[in-house]
């Protein structure tokens, strides 16, 4: 099978399995999403817990599972880092990724950039380093075989928007800070204009837009303050929100690269931040959150149930 056919084709519970096509209460079951997040996939090296391994069992999990989702998203920072390593190196993960999906992905697919996925942004000092083949997003959206970094699609009477979160702020240590650019956000409310009102909207993007757990990634109490760094959450939160209002079909948004876990409802819209397929980076756990993914159920009310699934035999 070629990469492009097959790219295209609350706390910790035990996973429910009702029959497909559930019902809760007055409302009937949509669709299943299986949201795999910060999978950090790269070669087997010493210290690390087989990231190849791990995302393969991630994958063969989520498609086993009694009731079986309908779709697989995968939310960005799949490679372990190409910010500041050198493009043979970042194109080497983009190999185990590709080996992986090839071996173990049967579901449909849809993907997010994450910014571990962007190759070069925060290498320092070299010239020209901008007109080198792939740079920025390029890479990964050829080896993810994406027309765009953000899109939209219609599911099962869902409509799913995926964002880009990174832009390019070079006086940042990270190399990016988590916003949209103008043209991503015209083409967002565009986007979000031409839905029917009667039409339930996912909004899914790698960084939160809002969350709390962004506040226990680091000790940041211990400065004295709660200064989230624009790089962690998106620092457009507020526009997004005014945005969203316009909007009251805008029912949840998905996001990962905090890895932790959150569940956030603001104005009548549901933040979920569903953890890590990696945990601590394929170290572990990461503070009281392992390795998981989450399964979403989208009912046609418009209403989700998110449950995390850690996955690993522990």
């Amino acid at each position: 099978m070629l990469r492009r056919d097959f790219l295209l084709a609350s706390a910790l519970t035990p996973l429910a399995a009702p029959a497909a096509g559930a019902v809760r209460g007055t409302t009937r079951r949509a669709l299943r999403l299986a949201h795999l997040t910060d999978t950090h996939v790269m070669p087997v090296r010493e210290g690390f817990q087989n990231p190849p391994g791990g995302l393969a069992e991630a994958i063969r999990h989520a498609q086993t599972l009694p009731d079986r989702p309908d779709l697989m998203f995968f939310g960005g920072d799949l490679i372990m880092d190409g910010l500041k390593l050198e493009r043979d190196e970042t194109v080497a993960q983009w190999d185990v990724w590709d080996q992986v999906l090839r071996s173990e992905l049967k579901l449909p697919a849809r993907f997010a950039l994450g910014n571990h996925d962007i190759w070069g942004w925060a290498i320092r000092g070299r010239p020209g380093l901008e007109r080198e083949k792939g740079y920025g997003k390029a890479l990964a959206l050829e080896r993810l075989a994406l027309p765009d970094r953000h899109y939209s699609f219609d599911l099962n009477g869902w409509h799913f928007v995926v964002l880009d979160s990174m832009q390019p702020d070079f006086a940042n240590k990270h190399g990016y800070t988590a916003s949209l650019d103008e043209a991503q956000f015209t083409w967002l409310a565009r986007d979000l204009a031409a839905v029917p009102a009667a039409t339930p909207i996912c909004i899914l993007s790698h960084i939160p837009i809002l969350s709390a757990c962004v506040f226990f990634d680091n000790e940041l109490e211990a400065t004295g303050t709660w200064v989230v760094p624009g790089a962690w959450t998106h620092i457009d939160a507020r526009r997004l929100k005014d945005l969203f209002r316009r909007h009251p079909n805008v029912k949840v948004c998905l996001s990962g690269h905090v890895h932790l876990a959150d569940d956030v409802t603001y104005l009548g819209v549901r933040y979920l931040c569903n953890g890590a397929v990696s945990g601590g980076w394929w170290k572990g756990d990461y503070q009281e959150f392992p390795p998981a993914y989450a399964v979403v159920d989208f009912f046609e009310d418009g209403t989700v149930e998110r449950q995390l699934v850690p996955y690993r035999q522990r």
